[in-house]
C-alpha cells in the first residue's frame, strides 16, 4: 500500500500547489503589454486595475477595474477567461468562455463599438489567432444620459469562425427579452416586453411589444413592431444604418392613444389629452447617437377626438376680446385634427380643425425649441341669433399660453359697441374688424416657377 500513499501525497501537493499558484506567480507585470495590446486592437485607450490566476474549477485568468475610452466610456468590474487546456499547444488556441461581470457602457460607449463594427474596406481581413467559444455577461447596465437599460444578463455563443451563432439578452426583471439567430449573413432578431419602460426619452411605458427584424454588419431593419400602450395601438416598421454615422427612418399607424402622459413625456409644458390617431413618417441622421434627436424629422396627419386643451380658453378668448391676452382654463374639444411637421427642435402645427359645440376653430401654430408660440387661430362662436369669426394671435410659451385679440379686432369691437351697444354691437364690431384685417391681411407671396432654359 506504499505506492497508493505515495500518489495521493504527490495529489496532495499537486493541489496544493494548484491552491497556491495564484500567490506564487506575479502577473502584475504583464498589465501593461495586455493595456497595449488591447488599445491598438480597439483603437481606444484600455486600462487594468489587476490581473490574477486562478486552478479551479479549470484553470483561468481574471482581469479587474477594467476601463476602456478616453472618458470611460466602457467600464467592467471583473473579466474571466477560461481557455480550453489542450488548444494552448495549437497554433490555434481556443477560449472555452469569456465571463463579463458589472459591465457598464454609456451612450457613447455605442459608437465606439459601432465604429468598431464597421468594415475598413483599406484594410485586409485578418486570420484568426484564437477562438471564442462563449461570451456571458452578468449584471450589465447601459446607461443612457439620465436613464438605465438593466441590469441584464446576455449569452453569446459563436461558431469555429468567430461569428455568433446565437445570442439571448433578458432583463433581470423578466420584463425585457430579446433573441438572435444566425440567418445565412445576416442575423434575426425577436424582441418582446411586457409591462417594459423605454430607457431613452420619452420614457413610454409598453403593456406589450413584441419586434421582429433582420440585422447584418451595417443595419437593422425592424420589419414588425406591434405596441399597445396608453389604451392605444402602435404598429409600424424601422431602419437603422451606421455605415455613415448614424440614420434611422421608419412610419408607425397609432390608434385611439391616450394623450395626456405621453405629451408631457414628449414635450414637457404640454397639456392636451384626448385620443390620438396619427401616421407618422420619421427620419434622423447624426455623427452618433447622442445627436439623434436633434436630427429628428417628421411629419403626420393627426386626429384627436374626445379631449381637452388646457391652460387656454378659446371661447372666453374670442368673446372677452382682452387686449393683453387671455391664459388659463381650458378648451373642450370633440374633434381636433391637423398636420404636424418636426424639424430642427421645432414643432409647426398646420390645418388646425377644432369643434366642439358652439365653439368651431382653425388655424396654425409653431412651437420653437425653447417652447415659445406663435400663430393665427380664427375662433368662430355660435350664439342665439348671431356668430362671430374671431382672429386671435397666438403667444406665450408651452407652460404659459396666450391668445390675444389682433389690432382691428379690437377696433371693431370697440366700434360697434359704441354704435349699437354691447353684446350684439360687439359681436358685430369684432366681425367687420376681423372681415378687414383679412382683407388687408399680408399673405406668402409663391416664387413662379421659372422654365429652364435650352
Amino acid at each position: 500500500m506504499t505506492w497508493l500513499k505515495r500518489i495521493l501525497m504527490a495529489l496532495a501537493v499537486l493541489i496544493a500547489l494548484a491552491a497556491a499558484l495564484p500567490f506564487l506567480i506575479p502577473l502584475d507585470h504583464y498589465i501593461p503589454r495586455l493595456e497595449a495590446a488591447a488599445s491598438a486592437r480597439l483603437r481606444q485607450p484600455v486600462s487594468i486595475a489587476s490581473m490574477r490566476f486562478g486552478a479551479l474549477p479549470l484553470p483561468h485568468v481574471t482581469l479587474g477595474g477594467i476601463a476602456i475610452g478616453k472618458g470611460d466610456e466602457l467600464r467592467l468590474g471583473s473579466v474571466t477567461v477560461t481557455p480550453v487546456l489542450l488548444s494552448l499547444l495549437q497554433s490555434t488556441p481556443v477560449i472555452g468562455s469569456i465571463e463579463i461581470d458589472a459591465a457598464v457602457a454609456t451612450r457613447k460607449a455605442i459608437d465606439m463599438l459601432l465604429a468598431l463594427a464597421k468594415a475598413d474596406p483599406a484594410q485586409p481581413p485578418q486570420a484568426a489567432t484564437l477562438r471564442i467559444l462563449r461570451i456571458r455577461l452578468d449584471q450589465a447596465v447601459l446607461r443612457l444620459d439620465k436613464t438605465d437599460f438593466g441590469p441584464f444578463d446576455a449569452q453569446l455563443a459563436l461558431d469555429h469562425e468567430g461569428r455568433p451563432a446565437d445570442a439571448a439578452v433578458s432583463t433581470r426583471d423578466g420584463k425585457f427579452t430579446a433573441l438572435i439567430k444566425p440567418d445565412g449573413a445576416n442575423y434575426l432578431i425577436e424582441v418582446g416586453a411586457r409591462a417594459w419602460t423605454l430607457p431613452a426619452a420619452p420614457a413610454l411605458l409598453f403593456d406589450e411589444l413584441n419586434i421582429k427584424g433582420v440585422a447584418s454588419r451595417n443595419d437593422l431593419r425592424l420589419d414588425a413592431i406591434d405596441a399597445r400602450l396608453y389604451g392605444g395601438t402602435a404598429t409600424g416598421k424601422m431602419a437603422i444604418d451606421w455605415r455613415k454615422g448614424l440614420r434611422v427612418n421608419g412610419a408607425l399607424d397609432i390608434a385611439e392613444l391616450e394623450l395626456r402622459q405621453v405629451a408631457a413625456m414628449l414635450s414637457p409644458g404640454a397639456r392636451v389629452s384626448g385620443r390620438l390617431s396619427a401616421q407618422p413618417s420619421f427620419s434622423a441622421a447624426a455623427p452618433g447617437a447622442g445627436q439623434l434627436a436633434h436630427g429628428l424629422r417628421l411629419e403626420s396627419d393627426f386626429r384627436v377626438r374626445d379631449g381637452v386643451l388646457h391652460g387656454v380658453d378659446i371661447q372666453q378668448a374670442a368673446t372677452r376680446l382682452i387686449k393683453q391676452g387671455s391664459s388659463g382654463g381650458e378648451t373642450r374639444f370633440e374633434h381636433l385634427s391637423g398636420h404636424l411637421q418636426v424639424a430642427q427642435g421645432s414643432r409647426h402645427f398646420t390645418q388646425l380643425k377644432i369643434a366642439s359645440g358652439v365653439l368651431a376653430a382653425d388655424g396654425r401654430v409653431s412651437i420653437t425649441p425653447e417652447k415659445a408660440l406663435s400663430g393665427r387661430i380664427h375662433a368662430e362662436v355660435k350664439a342665439v341669433g348671431t356668430s362671430a369669426r374671431v382672429p386671435l394671435n397666438v403667444g406665450g410659451t408651452l407652460g404659459l399660453p396666450l391668445l390675444y385679440p389682433t389690432g382691428a379686432t379690437v377696433a371693431g369691437a370697440a366700434v360697434g359697441t359704441a354704435l349699437m351697444g354691447p353684446g350684439f354691437g360687439t359681436s358685430v364690431g369684432a366681425k367687420v374688424g376681423g372681415w378687414a384685417e383679412g382683407l388687408f391681411e399680408t399673405k406668402p407671396t409663391q416664387t413662379p416657377k421659372q422654365t429652364p432654359k435650352r
